[in-house]
């Protein structure tokens, strides 16, 4: 959603290989793209409790090492040290371990937009590196100077709405609420408002049915429609225009790309308090983990198991 110049590449490309309905919806990733099927192994559990790069490493441990690693996580998802491991506790490492990806980008563009390195983003800085090249009298040499200046003007205002304290100048935080604003209930309602600027072409205020599918799809000359972008059309009479008024207003917009989600860190943390918890106490103790720590990561051993059940499977 980051409409920069840094970034109008990447969605020029990301808009021609996807369907338009995949990318304006805002789900929550799971917590990971393996099956969740503890009978076929325990790699999305691994990906989900670890983070999907982090159960690589364990992949490469022995089981000693992997156990051992294991007992020190344990301590620390032990918040209040009461030698257990409830329900919230687990809850908050799962969703901690799945915001990382988040906190990667951020840190990611930090360094190239911190030009000054006082630890802190200002609008200046990030004017000056993304646009800077550009700037001179306002974007005078550019064939398409207009797009540009309401990029730079709709990066300012979404700049100003991520910054709280409205000194024009981001910490870290408001510098993540910035580059993804639909994680934050703050600037929700931005990102509805640059949707529907996006989609709503006629600048009614509202957005009918030819530019819900225009935003979705262009036909080249002779061009048929693919049987999605029929269903599209099904989809916003019976669902999307949910008063029948044949438009999408910010309400109904706000049903369609920020939908209620499904707590998937939630689930896992359940699952595996359910499928661990021996004495049926709705909490864990080390020993309960340790005794099924093949469930919570992986090592050689596991993924050598799991190797050879592919391999068998591919037979």
């Amino acid at each position: 959603m980051l409409l920069s110049l840094a970034t109008l590449c990447l969605l020029v490309a990301v808009s021609l290989a996807v369907p338009a309905q995949e990318k304006r919806v805002h789900h929550h990733a799971d917590l990971s793209d393996r099956p969740h099927d503890d009978a076929g192994g325990f790699q999305y559990d691994h990906e989900a409790f670890l983070g999907k790069e982090e159960a690589k490493t364990f992949d490469q441990l022995s089981p000693e090492e992997s156990k051992a690693k294991l007992a020190k996580i344990v301590e620390r998802i032990d918040l209040n040290k009461d030698g257990y491991v409830t329900h919230s506790e687990l809850h908050y490492w799962i969703k901690h371990r799945q915001s990382r990806y988040i906190q990667e980008n951020v840190n990611k563009h930090w360094d190239e937009y911190d030009q000054n390195k006082d630890g802190k983003i200002s609008w200046e800085e990030y004017k000056n590196t993304t646009y800077g090249f550009y700037l001179g009298d306002e974007f005078a040499d550019l064939e398409d100077k207009e797009t540009y200046k309401v990029m730079q003007k709709r990066d300012e205002r979404r700049f100003k709405k991520a910054d709280k304290d409205g000194d024009l100048i981001a910490t870290r935080e408001e510098f993540t609420a910035f580059l993804h604003p639909e994680e934050y209930d703050y600037m929700k309602e931005l990102v509805i408002q640059e949707t529907m600027e996006d989609i709503d072409k006629n600048g009614d205020g509202k957005i009918n049915l030819a530019e819900y599918i225009g935003d979705m799809f262009s036909p080249d000359e002779g061009e048929s429609e693919p049987e999605w972008v029929q269903t599209e059309r099904k989809h916003f009479d019976e669902f999307r225009d949910t008063n029948k008024d044949g438009y999408l207003d910010a309400n109904e917009v706000t049903q369609w790309i920020l939908p209620g989600e499904v707590d998937h860190a939630d689930n896992e943390a359940k699952h595996l308090i359910y499928e661990t918890d021996t004495d049926k106490d709705e909490k864990l103790t080390k020993k309960e983990i340790l005794a099924n720590w093949n469930m919570f990561v992986g090592s050689q051993a596991t993924n050598y198991g799991e190797d050879l059940t592919k391999r068998h499977d591919e037979l």
